[in-house]
This record gives structure tokens, C-alpha cells and sequence, in this order.
């Protein structure tokens, strides 16, 4: 009897500190630069510096966009015409990003999304870190 009640609380505990994906998805929107790609296999590449940043939107039916963009010190951005059309999709308690170019297709899991940081998981089990992108200002 302990032992059930012990589970119980345990489980109530779980599902009250697990956070439902639909919550991610107001967080994906902007820009994004990444921290670290944690492989597989438990090597973990740390990035102090990236040359571009990805601007991701989404819109209220589940569709967008992510485009990779280059800030300037003017506090515009450079970027190519060329986009990854992306469908946000929840699936078994999952959000799942399904992107689509004219040469590729590929599917990220969301595993934390939140005002600074948005993480990603792809079918390799490759987990990536972004922080949200702070403009540099010169004074």
C-alpha cells in the first residue's frame, strides 16, 4: 500500500513538472543562434561565435519558415532569397518541426523551448542549443 501511494505522488510529481509541447511553440518564433550540438554519442561541439544566425517563423496555422541570416554591426541583417518551408506538427506528446526544401527533407523534435533557449533533437539524436540572438550594439 506504501508503495502504491508512494507511486502515486511520484507520478503526479512527473506529469505536474512535465511541460506540454503546445507551450514551445509561442517561444520558437525569431532569431536563434546556436550554443552547442551535443552528438549522439556524447560529444558535445560548443560554437562561442557563429557567422549566421536562423530566423524562424511561424504562423498561427502551424507553417513557416527558417532562414539563415548574417547580422551586420548597422544592425541589419544580410541574407540569401533561400528558405526551409517547416510544418509544426504535435505528435505523442511530442512538437516536431517537419522542414521541406526543393533538395531535402528532415524532421527536429523540440525538447525545451522557452524565452532563451530553444533545443532540438534530430533523427540521429543529435541534440542542438540555441540561445535567442542578442544584436551587438557598438556605443
Amino acid at each position: 500500500m506504501k508503495n502504491i501511494l508512494l507511486s502515486i505522488i511520484l507520478l503526479t510529481f512527473l506529469s505536474a513538472c512535465s511541460k506540454s509541447p503546445e507551450t514551445y511553440i509561442k517561444h520558437i518564433n525569431g532569431y536563434w543562434e546556436i550554443e552547442n550540438v551535443t552528438l549522439s554519442n556524447g560529444i558535445t561541439k560548443d560554437y562561442p561565435f557563429s557567422e549566421t544566425i536562423d530566423f524562424i517563423a511561424i504562423n498561427d496555422s502551424l507553417k513557416g519558415f527558417r532562414k539563415k541570416m548574417k547580422p551586420l554591426f548597422n544592425g541589419t541583417y544580410e541574407t540569401s532569397k533561400d528558405a526551409e518551408n517547416l510544418t509544426v506538427k504535435i505528435e505523442d506528446d511530442s512538437l516536431n518541426i517537419y522542414y521541406k526544401t526543393l533538395y531535402s527533407s528532415w524532421k527536429e523534435t523540440v525538447l525545451f523551448a522557452n524565452k532563451t533557449q530553444l533545443k532540438v533533437a534530430n533523427k540521429n539524436n543529435d541534440i542542438y542549443t540555441y540561445k535567442r540572438f542578442k544584436p551587438i550594439e557598438i556605443k
